[in-house]
C-alpha cells in the first residue's frame, strides 16, 4: 500500500523525523537511512531529511549520491543555505572549484554574514589560485574565533579531538579516519588561532596540516599550539614540516636500498639560465598533488613552452625516474605507515608517465587488478626483503604517526621514491563489485588509524597549559 503524503507540519511526519535523527544520533546509519527515506516517502521535497540523507551517504562513501540528495534539496529550495554549503564542500574535496563557488557565493547573496559561507568561499578561491579575492573571506569567516565544532553522532558527550588544518589547504581528508560517533571534533584553523588565546577542551590532538611546502606559516602555527597543550598529538607539526619534497629528497637519497631523485627548488630564471640541467625532466608547483601542474619536458628547447602556464615563481626541478616494468607499463605503490606500522594501500599501474590511481588502468584490465590483490594481499612476498627494509627505513625517517609513502621497485629491488609525506590520501574504493578485492586492506588501514586515535586520546580532557 502506498504512503500518503503528510504536510510539513504534520506531527506525524515530525515524529518519522524525530526517529530519524535520534538512529544517526547514536550512530545506527542504515536504521536511519531507512527512516529517513521514509520520511522522504511520504514528503520528497523535505530539505531536512534530503540534506540528513546526504550526510550519512558521505559517511558510508557514497559521494555521488550524496550528491544526488543535496542537488534535489537545492532544486526544491533554492534558498536553503545547509544544502548549498553542504554540496559546496563536496565539489571542493572533488576539486571541482568552480561549482563550489557558484554555491557558497548563491549563500552570500542571501545570507552575507554567514561565517561557513565565507569559509567555504575562501577554500575555494585558495584553490582557484586567488589568495588576495579569499583573503577577506577567511577574515570574515574567522572574526568570532578560528575554531569551527564539526557535526557530533554519538551518544552522549563524544572524546573532545582538536583537528588542526590550514586555511590554505595541504590538509590531510580526515572524514574517514576519525570516527565522529567516538570523537566530538573542533576544527582550528592554525593560521588563524591568535596565540594566548585559550584553546578549546581536548583530549587529544590530530595535525591534520599534511603538506610542508603549502604550509609552512600554519605548521609554524600549529606547532606554537601543540607546545601550549598537554595533550598528546597525532604528527607532530614539528615532524611534518621537514617532509617538502627538496627536503625529503635530500633525507631519503641517504637511505640504504632508497634511490630518491634530486629534487631542486628554482626560480623561473633561474630554471631558464641553467645550462647543467638535463633532459628528460620534470618540473612540477610546489604544494599541489594529484598530478596538478606538472610537466615532463622532453628537451631544453621545450622548457620555456612547457613552464609558463605553471603557478608560481618558484618551481621544482625533479630528476625522473624509470618507474616502468618489462612489460613497459609503469607501476606506483603505495603503502600507508600508521603508528609505525606498514599497510599496503593500492598499486596503481598506468601506460602513462605521471601514475594515479584514478587515471591509471585498472578499471579497464583485470590482468592488471590481478597484480594489484596479490600486492595487497601479501606485500613483503611483492616487494622483497631489500625493499621492505627499505621502507622500514622511511618510515623511521618521516617519525609520523600517519603518513605514507609512493615508490616504484627497481629491477635491483630497491625502493625508488615518488614521495613520502603525511598528506596521503586513504580513499575507499568505489562500489563497483570489481574492486572488492581492495575493500579489506583499505578497511584494516582505517581500523588501525581509529584503533590508534583510540589508544592515543588522553584519559581525561586537557585543555590549554
Amino acid at each position: 500500500m502506498s504512503q500518503p503524503n503528510l504536510t510539513p507540519d504534520d506531527p506525524r511526519l515530525a515524529a518519522l523525523l524525530d526517529h530519524a535523527r535520534r538512529l544517526a544520533a547514536a550512530g545506527a546509519d542504515e536504521a536511519a537511512k531507512a527512516a529517513y527515506l521514509a520520511v522522504l516517502r511520504r514528503d520528497p521535497t523535505d530539505a531536512d531529511t534530503l540534506i540528513a540523507i546526504a550526510r550519512l551517504a558521505v559517511r558510508g562513501g557514497h559521494r555521488s549520491a550524496a550528491r544526488t540528495a543535496l542537488g534535489h534539496a537545492i532544486a526544491c529550495h533554492p534558498g536553503n543555505a545547509v544544502a548549498r554549503i553542504n554540496l559546496g564542500h563536496l565539489l571542493l574535496e572533488s576539486g571541482e572549484l568552480d561549482a563550489a563557488r557558484e554555491q557558497f557565493e548563491a549563500v552570500l547573496a542571501g545570507q552575507p554574514s554567514l561565517a561557513p559561507a565565507h569559509q567555504g568561499l575562501a577554500r575555494a578561491l585558495t584553490g582557484l589560485g586567488q589568495p588576495e579575492a579569499a583573503a577577506p573571506h577567511w577574515r570574515r569567516a574567522f572574526a568570532h574565533g578560528a575554531t569551527s565544532p564539526q557535526p557530533y553522532h554519538g551518544a552522549g558527550t563524544g572524546i573532545p579531538l582538536l583537528l588542526l588544518v590550514s586555511t590554505r589547504g595541504g590538509n590531510i581528508p580526515t572524514r574517514s579516519l576519525i570516527d565522529d560517533t567516538q570523537f566530538a571534533v573542533t576544527a582550528l584553523y592554525a593560521d588563524f588561532h591568535k596565540p594566548g588565546h585559550p584553546l578549546p577542551p581536548h583530549a587529544l590532538i590530530f595535525n591534520a596540516i599534511g603538506d610542508a611546502d603549502l604550509c609552512g606559516e600554519a605548521l609554524a602555527a600549529a606547532r606554537r599550539v601543540v607546545v601550549a597543550s598537554s595533550a598528546p598529538v597525532i604528527n607532530d607539526p614539528a615532524a611534518v614540516a621537514v617532509t617538502g619534497r627538496v627536503a625529503n629528497a635530500w633525507r631519503m637519497a641517504g637511505l640504504d636500498d632508497v634511490v630518491a631523485p634530486a629534487v631542486r627548488s628554482m626560480s623561473r630564471r633561474a630554471l631558464l639560465a641553467d645550462d647543467t640541467l638535463h633532459f628528460p625532466l620534470l618540473v612540477r608547483s610546489p604544494g599541489f598533488h594529484t598530478g596538478q601542474h606538472f610537466v615532463r619536458v622532453a628537451r631544453r628547447a621545450e622548457l620555456a613552452a612547457q613552464i609558463a602556464d605553471l603557478p608560481g615563481e618558484e618551481l621544482l626541478a625533479i630528476d625522473p625516474m624509470d618507474a616502468r616494468g618489462p612489460d613497459g607499463l609503469s607501476r606506483k605503490y603505495r603503502v600507508m605507515f600508521i603508528a609505525g606500522d606498514a599497510y599496503p594501500l593500492h598499486l596503481a599501474i598506468s601506460r602513462e608517465w605521471k601514475v594515479h590511481y584514478f587515471s591509471g588502468a585498472m578499471a579497464e584490465d583485470a590482468v592488471l587488478r590481478v597484480e594489484e590483490a596479490a600486492f595487497l594481499a601479501d606485500m613483503p612476498a611483492v616487494l622483497g626483503e631489500r625493499a621492505m627494509t627499505a621502507l622500514g627505513a622511511i618510515e623511521a625517517a618521516l617519525g609520523l604517526d600517519y603518513a605514507g609513502v609512493d615508490f616504484t621497485v627497481g629491477p635491483d629491488g630497491r625502493v625508488l621514491l615518488f614521495e613520502a609525506n603525511a598528506g596521503m590520501v586513504i580513499q575507499p574504493p568505489g562500489p563497483d563489485p570489481m574492486w572488492d578485492y581492495r575493500r579489506a586492506p583499505i578497511d584494516r588501514a582505517l581500523a588501525a588509524v581509529k584503533a590508534m586515535l583510540m589508544r592515543r586520546a588522553s584519559p581525561g580532557i586537557r585543555s590549554a597549559a
